[in-house]
């Protein structure tokens, strides 16, 4: 639901504030504690955040993508690890529920999901299963009025916290590829399923992924998202959408690092002046923003078409492969920018450096985002 003007700018200055006023002030304390402090998530809660894209009938804000869109940007400007927090609640960890979900699924899980009472996580990518996501290697066989899955999912995001997975599991072995998946709700507390330790990583500490291990855990096939054989389909559309948030998170990092960048610049004085004086300062200054600008308006127009109805595989694809790898070359000229002050911790730029590497990687790789945009394209004839 499109918010009106006034209401959508006051949840993106309420959005603003939180982040200038309270998470940006806690970037380094959660890096080196690779935690959020429970307070913090507390009034991630209270400010709806857990619920931005679920219907307002379930306790939801129910935004627009466009909408969405606007206050992701806001949150990008602090440390990603707060917005993984909920990031998974509001995209790719709900939205099969809200794009297939019976209306008894609906009404047993969205609402806590809204709350933040219930933390939900995507489980698709395997050890032999992540860019090749029709590879799927997890088991679910039909016994009566359950289904019997075993298998080992990886690198899932907010697993040692989530109380229910969307699980992608083959059904159907004698169908290759794509075919024979089906979507799952899997609950945490259901036997046969354990978690591992989180992984160590290269960035966003605080926010952390895990391996999910099924056991012949048995789960009731009211459970399931669709038909059998349609989770390939849930697994794509829930990735349409999360591929244009992520984007839009992508350019919130961008402006923060160039607003850092421009700051430290006019500041800092090499042979009697400020280095913003410097041409070849301007140049990687002039080049984030005209990049920065253009993943932004990519990002918006394909929300707007989305939230119009029109299908955006391919514009979804191509905002988060430009969007990601924008950001990746901003952070990049952001170290340059500050020297060797980038380079130490004191900062935070070397930080976002190594946060924002996994962007071209999560939720399609920028190899297969260029995939897609190619057969999208070729299958349009231009």
């Amino acid at each position: 639901m499109a918010l009106d003007l006034e209401t959508r700018e006051q949840l993106i200055d309420t959005v603003r504030r939180f982040v200038t006023e309270r998470l940006r002030p806690l970037e380094a304390k959660v890096s080196e504690d690779d935690a959020i402090p429970d307070e913090v998530l507390a009034e991630m809660r209270e400010l709806g955040l857990y619920g931005l894209s679920i219907p307002e009938e379930f306790g939801g804000l129910d935004l627009s993508m466009e909408d969405e869109c606007l206050v992701v940007v806001e949150l990008g400007r602090t440390s990603p690890a707060f917005r993984s927090a909920f990031g998974t609640n509001v995209g790719i960890g709900s939205q099969g529920l809200v794009m297939f979900g019976t209306d008894a699924q609906k009404a047993k899980y969205l609402p806590g999901i809204a709350s933040g009472e219930i933390i939900t996580s995507f489980a698709l990518t395997e050890p032999e299963a992540g860019s090749d996501s029709a590879n799927v290697q997890t088991r679910a066989v039909r016994d009566g009025d359950h289904y019997v899955l075993n298998g080992v999912k990886r690198f899932i995001t907010n697993a040692n916290k989530a109380d229910l997975f969307t699980v992608m599991t083959r059904t159907d072995p004698s169908k290759p590829g794509a075919g024979g998946v089906t979507a799952l709700l899997v609950e945490r507390d259901l036997p046969g399923l354990s978690v591992g330790k989180p992984e160590k990583k290269m960035g966003q500490q605080g926010a952390h992924i895990c391996d999910v291990n099924f056991d012949n855990v048995r789960v009731p096939v009211e459970n399931r998202l669709g038909r059998e054989g349609e989770g390939f389909k849930v697994a794509m559309q829930v990735l349409d959408k999360g591929r244009l948030h992520i984007s839009a998170l992508c350019v919130g990092v961008a402006e923060r690092l160039i607003a850092d960048s421009v700051a430290y610049a006019t500041e800092r004085k090499q042979f009697g002046q400020a280095i913003s004086n410097f041409q070849l300062i301007q140049g990687m200054i002039a080049d984030s923003k005209t990049e920065s600008l253009a993943a932004k308006a990519l990002t918006m127009e394909t929300a707007r078409k989305r939230d119009a109805g029109q299908s955006v595989t391919m514009e979804a694809a191509a905002a988060k492969y430009f969007a990601s790898e924008m950001v990746g070359k901003v952070a990049d000229r952001a170290v340059q920018i500050f020297g060797g002050a980038g380079y130490v911790a004191d900062h935070g730029i070397e930080r976002f450096y190594r946060d924002v590497r996994i962007f071209r990687i999560y939720e399609g790789t920028s190899q297969v985002q260029q995939v897609v945009i190619a057969r999208e394209t070729l299958k349009r004839g231009g």
